[in-house]
């Protein structure tokens, strides 16, 4: 799997956000997209999942030479961020049910074993609108993690989450890291990989 971006610039009004990103992604291979508060790190996040639209440049998603359609690149990645929504009127179960009736759970677990994976069982009746933040980002980052996805886009992963989350959380994130496309936008060293190769997008204001 590669993702091309080529000559990607997005631009509020007559403010550019960055301009003439040109970058090549590659499986087994962690990113870091890092700058200060504000700069504009979850706007390119979105414009390469396709969210969001540049205003110019493109976004080329292939596998073995073969070009990804953009209506089937979501077949393909995996999402968690800080504005991602959920469904509040779910319980955990029809959350989880929900997702994968969509996406393909890794390594065919079932719901139930993802759940456990998630360490959320005594929730699982739980209404999600009666969820903390940090079980919430739990919840979000779960679902992305247990998906039979090749790219993975995290947007301040940790966030809201303890020291037992965290742990957690590379617990989670470090089987994926040789298999797949990890792209995460941070400012914290701690959310990473020391591996991970670091963009920073102040390069291209």
């Amino acid at each position: 799997m590669k993702i091309i971006a080529n000559q990607l610039s997005k631009r509020f009004n007559r403010e550019w956000i960055f301009r003439n990103f040109t970058y090549e992604f590659v499986t087994g291979k962690t990113y870091a997209l890092v700058g200060p508060n504000g700069s504009g790190k979850s706007t390119l996040l979105q414009v390469l999942f396709g969210q969001m639209p540049p205003s110019k440049g493109t976004v080329l998603y292939s596998n073995e030479k073969n070009r990804i359609l953009d209506a089937e690149v979501y077949q393909h990645i995996s999402i968690a961020t800080p504005y991602m929504e959920l469904i509040d009127e779910f319980t955990l179960e029809e959350m989880v049910s929900f997702h994968f009736s969509f996406k393909s759970v890794r390594e065919k677990a079932t719901l139930a074993e993802v759940i456990e994976k998630m360490e959320l069982q005594d929730a699982r009746k739980k209404v999600i609108s009666n969820f903390s933040s940090g079980m919430r980002q739990r919840l979000k980052l779960a679902l992305a993690f247990f998906s039979q996805s090749e790219v993975f886009f995290l947007d301040e992963p940790t966030t809201n989450l303890d020291a037992k989350s965290i742990d957690w959380y590379w617990k989670n994130l470090t089987p994926i890291l040789d298999k797949s496309i990890i792209i995460i936008a941070s400012n914290q060293a701690t959310e990473y990989p020391q591996t991970a190769e670091n963009i920073d997008i102040l390069n291209y204001k």
